[in-house]
C-alpha cells in the first residue's frame, strides 16, 4: 500500500476569500503584477511579516472590489492590496 501525500493546494493569498486560513509557502513577487519592482515588493512583504511558515488568515475584504484585504499574520493584523497579496503563496 502506498502512502498518498495530502498537501493542501497552493494559491496566491490575493485569491483567498474572507475566512481563509493557511500557511505561507513562499513569495513569488514576479507573478504579482505589482507596480513595484519585484525585489522591492518582496522586501516590503518580508518586513511586514509575510515570511515562509507564518500562519495567515483573511479577516476582512474591502467593499469595492474586495480590496484591500485585512490579514492576520501570526499575531499582527495588516491591510494589503490584493495585487500585492498575489505574491504570497499559501497552502
Amino acid at each position: 500500500m502506498t502512502e498518498q501525500n495530502h498537501t493542501p493546494p497552493q494559491l496566491p493569498l490575493g485569491l483567498a476569500r474572507r475566512g481563509y486560513s493557511g500557511v505561507i509557502q513562499h513569495l513569488a513577487a514576479a507573478k504579482a503584477g505589482s507596480a513595484l519592482p519585484d525585489v522591492e515588493l518582496e522586501s516590503r512583504l518580508i518586513e511586514l511579516g509575510f515570511v515562509e511558515g507564518a500562519r495567515v488568515e483573511v479577516l476582512h475584504e474591502g467593499i469595492i472590489g474586495r480590496d484591500p484585504i485585512a490579514v492576520r499574520v501570526d499575531n499582527v493584523t495588516i491591510a494589503v492590496r490584493r495585487r500585492e497579496a498575489m505574491a504570497i503563496i499559501v497552502a
